[in-house]
């Protein structure tokens, strides 16, 4: 594989845990072209947690960079002017511009986002609209995918991003298999609103992950509503209301995703014909299955074969 070179480009400033996603999910691997560079204006960086950290590139690594990544930072003051340069100068060569949480701002005022959709941190999201009038603000999303700018949510909605890209990249299995290695989800259905300051839940509300455990092992079993709710023990209304505040999406929406998650894994792993796969991940007919891919990967389930198959 061709190396892809990764530049994570940590401001003054920066949050641990937002560098600490990108490093890691990027870090070089065997089975991953990847090549990642932490990189800094200046080689020593202050960090939100009080200590400080040594980067081994600078600005020009972050020019040579096939994908540069921001990590989240505070104060949100603007960059320095060769910190705006250098990311405005990626995305004028189609280079792969991302930004985790806070990071949007400083795309945001290298001018990045004009014109985009993007989101960042819920704290935030208001001063984001207010001060760049220009970016189509979304904000109940865990990120935001315009094709080669990306921008995620708040904090750990960096690793649903990251994953994304990986998956982006190197097809479902790969993206899995490091997930699997971090202990964490491949793929996070909902927006950010579910982690929103909400009304504390009824005393005796159970989680509903039991369910969506169960449902998992039986995607090509027909899977509706009613049997959602009768096998969580819930009338299909307080169902409904539960997994909609659990998941920040609906029942329907979440095993529609869970089934493309699966056909993804059998259309890399096996040569099961598109009939097959259909069948087994719960959508039935190939017309369903590529009426959801195009949908929502905007491919068929044959040229994500011919892509993801090595």
């Amino acid at each position: 594989m061709a190396v892809h070179r990764v530049a994570v480009l940590a401001l003054d400033g920066v949050t641990p845990l937002d560098l600490a996603i990108p490093t890691q999910i990027f870090t070089t691997r065997p089975e991953t072209p990847y090549e990642m560079t932490l990189c800094a204006l200046d080689a020593k960086v202050a960090t939100t947690a009080g200590f400080a950290l040594v980067a081994d590139g600078d600005l020009e690594q972050v020019r040579a960079a096939d994908t540069v990544i921001v990590p989240g930072y505070e104060p949100l003051l603007r960059p320095p002017e060769a910190v705006l340069g250098a990311l405005a100068e990626a995305r004028d060569r189609d280079r792969r511009v991302v930004s985790i949480c806070t990071g949007a701002f400083a795309l945001a005022a290298a001018g990045v986002l004009d014109g985009l959709h993007a989101t960042t941190h819920w704290k935030h999201i208001d001063e984001l609209e207010r001060d760049f009038p220009a970016v189509e603000v979304d904000r109940d999303v865990l990120y935001v995918d315009e094709g080669d700018v990306l921008t995620s949510a708040g904090v750990c909605c960096g690793i649903d991003l990251c994953l994304h890209l990986v998956r982006r990249d190197l097809g479902a299995v790969v993206a899995n298999e490091i997930a699997r290695g971090l202990v964490a989800a491949p793929h996070r259905d909902g927006g950010q609103a579910q982690y929103v300051p909400a009304p504390v839940a009824v005393a005796g509300e159970a989680s509903l992950s039991g369910t969506r455990e169960w449902a998992l092992h039986r995607l090509g079993e027909p899977l509706t509503l009613r049997v959602l709710a009768r096998h969580a023990g819930l009338s299909q209304r307080t169902f409904m209301r539960r997994f909609t505040g659990e998941t920040g999406t609906t029942p329907l929406q979440w095993l529609l995703n869970a089934r493309l998650g699966k056909a993804r894994e059998l259309l890399e792993t096996t040569d099961h014909s598109v009939e097959r796969v259909a069948r087994d991940c719960g959508l039935g007919t190939p017309a369903n299955l590529r009426l959801h891919f195009r949908r929502a990967l905007g491919t068929t389930p044959t040229a994500y074969r011919r892509t993801f198959t090595h």
